[in-house]
């Protein structure tokens, strides 16, 4: 199966045998039966340790990012925080992204480093920056890219190089490109994460998170560590997410068809002072970005001017363009079906403020859907007026 799509509809996903259910049965059960003391059918006890519609999503995403082990999680941060439990110990130091999203941020800055791990935000898009933040005790660099909200990007390929003459693990959150856009593991990477919630999952009705690795070692670590934690999806959640994995190459075309209307129409807008997204030739990531992802995806983020009689400054502005929508709707998360609007200083990114990651507070930060174009373009045109 080397097409992407025909992995998503098929693998993991083979007619149930008992039945020939041509989808994945949900497996709504905490406890399975055995034949004697210890003698498991398929390799199953209880539902924290392995569950079948959990396994069937995990082997799909495995394979959509080209890795040998996938792993399911309740949530992404559940994922993020597992990962950084098995590949750091006190006295590690991590890498992290100078954009990085405000949730993994207020894990390492509020959570972690009591346990010890010190961390250095560092642009990864500078490479001589990377290197000049390397100490002999970084054992992880964590990438984003696109970054949120700020859509930077990462050579992958070159950090990977980075990271392995660090003797460091390189791992990249590709959730905002998805499996579709950009596989990470093919560029060097040696973990790819994903919010499951967003683009994977694709509906807003489903909460998740995944791992992929090659890495054996990591992987034995990640399958003791999820098991000891309890940070595992349910049954019906993994269902959903593997429903939503079927039409994830259709909805990311749709998706960055989308995101570039609405780019052209915010460029030349009066009101917008800055546009942040990978496609425009004038973004500085924009040959990475076309040389490692299929498309650029379907996150924009931009910057807003005040009134030109100075009644209002662009950070009112921006809070009065989000309240002024009528199809994107005002809401956290990304990379659902409908579009959403929101304020990143003020919402997802609200744990950096006072910090070297703090956002400008006259960004907003759109995931464009996958409505008819026409509609969203005229409604971002007369909540910016």
């Amino acid at each position: 199966m080397n097409g992407f799509s025909t992995r998503a509809i098929h693998a993991g996903q083979a007619p149930d045998p008992t039945t020939g259910s041509v989808i994945v049965p949900i497996h709504a059960t905490s406890t399975f039966a055995q034949d004697g003391v210890g003698g498991t059918r398929g390799g199953y006890e209880y539902s924290r340790s392995g569950n079948p519609t959990r396994d069937a999503l995990a082997e799909c995403l495995a394979a959509l990012e080209g890795g040998r082990h996938g792993f399911v999680f309740g949530s992404g941060m559940s994922a993020t925080d597992t990962l950084l439990r098995v590949a750091l110990k006190p006295g590690d130091h991590l890498l992290i992204p100078h954009d990085a999203y405000g949730g993994t941020f207020r894990l390492v800055d509020k959570v972690l480093s009591n346990w010890g791990i010190d961390y250095t935000p560092a642009d990864l898009g500078n490479l001589d920056a990377v290197r000049a933040a390397l100490r002999p005790s970084t054992r992880m660099i964590w990438s984003e890219s696109p970054t949120n909200p700020l859509l930077g990007i990462a050579d992958i390929a070159a950090l990977a190089e980075v990271a392995r003459d660090a003797h460091a693990r390189l791992v990249v959150d590709n959730t905002f490109a998805s499996p579709y856009l950009q596989t990470p593991l093919g560029l060097g990477a040696d973990v790819v994460l994903h919010s499951t919630t967003k683009y994977c999952g694709g509906h807003s009705d489903v909460v998740g998170g995944a791992l992929v690795t090659s890495d054996e070692e990591l992987a034995e670590g990640l399958t003791f560590t999820q098991n000891s934690v309890g940070a595992v999806p349910g049954p019906f959640d993994s269902w959903l997410t593997l429903r939503g994995l079927k039409t994830l190459a259709v909805r990311m075309e749709r998706h960055s068809d989308n995101a570039e209307r609405v780019v052209a129409a915010l460029v030349s807008h009066p009101k917008v002072s800055k546009v942040f997204y990978p496609g425009l030739p004038e973004h500085p990531g924009h040959e990475v970005a076309a040389k490692q992802m299929r498309r650029f995806g379907g996150m924009v983020s931009f910057l807003v001017r005040g009134d030109s009689d100075g009644a209002a400054d662009p950070a009112a502005e921006a809070l009065r363009v989000c309240a002024a929508t009528r199809l994107f709707t005002l809401a956290e998360s990304l990379g659902g079906v409908e579009s959403l609007i929101e304020h990143p200083g003020r919402m997802t990114h609200a744990s950096t403020e006072g910090s070297a990651l703090q956002v400008p507070s006259d960004l907003v930060r759109l995931s464009v859907g996958i409505e008819d174009a026409d509609d969203l373009v005229e409604d971002l045109l007369e909540a910016l007026g």
